[in-house]
Order: C-alpha cells, then sequence, then structure tokens
C-alpha cells in the first residue's frame, strides 16, 4: 500500500500468492495505481508504480475479499482523499467490528458510514474533510491520508 503512494515504482519480490494481498491490489488497481506481476519459477514480483498519494476516485466497488488488514489501512489512506469510496468484502468480513477504525477516523474528519452501524462491508468513506482538517502543533497542514494510514496499523 506504501508502495502505491510513493513517487516511482517499487518491486516486491517474494510477493505472497495469498488471497488477502491479491485483494489488496485490485484495491489499489481500482484506484489508479498501476502494478505488474511475474513469477520465475516459485517466486512472484510485483512491481507497483506509486501515485504520489494521487489515486483516483474508484469506478467500482473496491472488494476487499476476506482481508480484514485490506479494510482497514484501505480506510486510512483513503480517509485523506478528496473521493468518495466504497468498500465491500465476504461473509466472513462482514461480520467483523470496525467501530476501532471508524470512530477515531470520524474523529480525524473522514465521514465513513457502514451499512450496519460498525461492522461494514459494506462501507462508504468520504475523506476530503480529513485531508483538508488534520494540522500539526504548528497549525501546519499534515498529509491526512499518511496519519489517518499510520492510525489504522499502528493505533495511533
Amino acid at each position: 500500500m506504501l508502495a502505491a503512494l510513493a513517487e516511482g515504482t517499487t518491486r516486491l519480490d517474494n510477493f505472497s500468492t495469498g488471497k488477502d494481498c491479491a485483494s489488496t491490489l485490485d484495491c489499489l488497481r481500482e484506484l489508479g495505481c498501476r502494478s505488474q506481476t511475474t513469477r520465475k519459477g516459485e517466486t512472484l514480483s510485483v512491481e507497483i508504480h506509486g501515485t504520489g498519494m494521487n489515486l483516483q476516485a474508484p469506478q467500482n466497488v473496491l472488494n476487499c475479499g476476506n482481508s480484514g488488514s485490506t479494510i482497514r489501512m484501505m480506510s486510512g489512506i483513503l480517509a485523506g482523499q478528496a473521493f468518495e469510496s466504497e468498500m465491500t468484502g465476504d461473509e466472513s468480513l462482514s461480520r467483523r467490528p470496525m467501530a476501532r477504525v471508524m470512530k477515531p477516523l470520524a474523529e480525524m474528519g473522514a465521514s465513513i458510514t457502514a451499512a450496519e452501524g460498525s461492522r461494514p462491508p459494506p462501507a462508504n468513506l468520504r475523506g476530503e474533510v480529513a485531508r483538508n482538517r488534520l494540522r500539526n502543533a504548528r497549525g501546519e497542514r499534515t498529509g491526512g491520508g499518511l496519519r489517518a494510514f499510520r492510525w489504522t496499523v499502528c493505533g495511533g
């Protein structure tokens, strides 16, 4: 995910063939991030062409599959974007509580709603407010997307 937000190309070798990683790549592609995968024997490599924090509004619902990590971290990234997104997942993912992610992102200024209160998916997230309102101690605007992403990964 960080490679998608960076500028330039990042190459990841020994990339996992798991469904969670595939769901993450699919979401990033839907947000305008280009990537290519290559396989040499048992080794899978992915080249991700970063957007420099300039993700595009998705044309479709972002499907996180069964990946709780994808929906949590993607929520943090999308909280700092100037567009609306909808995320969904499989039946198992829809039973997982997300209030611990939704509440802090809403306090940062993101508008996030879920079909069943605190249990997405589907979840709808509009992050423009978060990008414009996040400021550091000196009152300067900060990278809201990265701050929200960091919170969803590290808890603060």
